[in-house]
């Protein structure tokens, strides 16, 4: 998910190449010359790289700003995204191309789902387990790069109970400290958000497989995230449970999902109900910014050049030493390779989507309310109103699900 600000207890400190001048006085370099003579070593090679990588992925750099393609073709942005992901898909070949034959036996082709006995399973994710294995193989086949989560994670597969096929998967993962659309949709004050964040979630990735995915179901699967079978084994996963952090018992309610469209407008999210009540509200878009650009192989590059050049700073001893995130890593070296920390903002705004889980979610994260007025949405009753106002209807105006054959989904080896 983009981070529309990241919440930081130090601020890390910006240093640019200079150049000094016989009065004393600090001007920026202007020549690629003076600039080279101002690098750290090893930075000019590096600088190159990144600089050619950008320019590969698409974007243009003007004034220190990246420029994207037109944001409206979703061709051209799923383009941008393209190194990034084959980056992501090359690098968990060691770990799951041996089990992709198992894996693939879980992808249906279309003439094995019959849409009218479809029937879903939630299924919790254990660590180790072959749903496990096959979260993390499904995750690579978005035309996004998605991270595994961090912190608090609760992830689920769906299964198709007619067929034992795979619908689709979703995750829950800590939030961002900071997101405006949401803190003011919410009405946080500072006291308030530290102690209720806890009670909120972000749905880091989500979605349906083919063939399911041409039936719709990625509104099936954003439906079941936000049913009560899902709060409750959340509320058992985390509730009297310490923070690692603070050392304090977590609440363990969830009172609220957030969530990003991939590319753009969403068509998943919008306009999405349950009998007539929006499920998912559309707040607003986020800033633009991110790593998603910086991480399609030489970011260990980057990392090496940090770890030779710069101080880590602001992370909290319990979490180790090294670096916080990417983000520090990135606002760190990108000044000492010449480059301005606009370069963070790749300009692809994600639309912003909140899934409030109960009728007086906004009062209870401001700390108004005590207990939480939970809408009683159970999978079977959300299950139901999908097939019949989309699953049905799309079934039978379109019955191109049934060209899908499950080798197509195959990422090594034959196709």
């Amino acid at each position: 998910m983009d981070e529309e600000i990241i919440n930081s207890n130090k601020k890390a400190v910006s240093i640019s190449p200079t150049t000094h001048q016989e009065n004393g006085s600090v001007s920026e370099p202007t020549t690629n010359k003076e600039l080279k003579k101002c690098l750290p070593k090893g930075a000019d090679k590096l600088r190159s790289h990144v600089l050619k990588s950008l320019r590969m992925q698409g974007f243009q750099i003007r004034k220190g700003r990246l420029i994207p393609p037109d944001l409206r073709d979703k061709t051209k942005l799923r383009a941008l995204h393209e190194k990034a992901v084959e980056h992501n898909v090359e690098r968990s070949r060691a770990g799951l191309e041996r089990h992709e034959g198992n894996l693939l036996s879980y992808i249906a082709s279309g003439k094995e789902v019959i849409p009218e006995r479809i029937r879903p399973k939630l299924v919790l994710v254990q660590p180790g387990s072959e749903e496990e294995l096959l979260f993390r193989y499904t995750r690579l086949h978005w035309s996004i790069p998605v991270s595994a989560g961090y912190g608090r994670r609760v992830r689920f597969v769906i299964y198709d109970e007619s067929n034992g096929k795979l619908i689709g998967i979703f995750g829950l993962g800590d939030p961002v400290f900071s997101l405006g659309p949401r803190d003011r949709w919410i009405g946080w004050d500072n006291d308030a958000k530290k102690a209720r964040l806890q009670c909120v979630m972000d749905l880091f990735v989500l979605g349906a497989v083919p063939p399911y995915s041409s039936l719709l179901c990625g509104k099936l699967v954003a439906l079941l995230a936000t049913s009560q079978e899902v709060r409750k084994v959340f509320h058992s996963k985390y509730s009297e449970r310490q923070s690692y952090i603070s050392g304090k018992p977590l609440d363990g309610r969830l009172a609220l999902l957030t969530t990003t469209s991939a590319l753009g407008r969403s068509s998943l999210y919008n306009r999405l109900n349950y009998r007539g009540q929006t499920v998912f509200e559309r707040r607003g878009f986020t800033l633009g910014s991110g790593e998603f650009h910086f991480g399609n192989g030489f970011y260990k590059d980057l990392r090496k050049f940090a770890l030779e050049n710069c101080d880590a700073t602001g992370k909290h001893e319990l979490w180790g030493t090294g670096f916080r995130n990417r983000r520090e890593i990135l606002r760190k070296t990108l000044p000492l390779l010449g480059f301005s920390q606009k370069l963070l903002y790749h300009g692809v705004k994600r639309e912003i989507f909140l899934a409030p889980l109960a009728e007086n979610t906004r009062t209870f994260l401001r700390g108004n309310h005590q207990r939480l007025r939970y809408y009683h949405r159970t999978t079977d009753d959300l299950f139901e109103w999908f097939r019949e106002r989309w699953l049905l209807p799309r079934a039978s105006r379109d019955t191109r699900y049934q060209e899908f054959e499950s080798e197509f989904y195959r990422l090594w080896g034959t196709k």
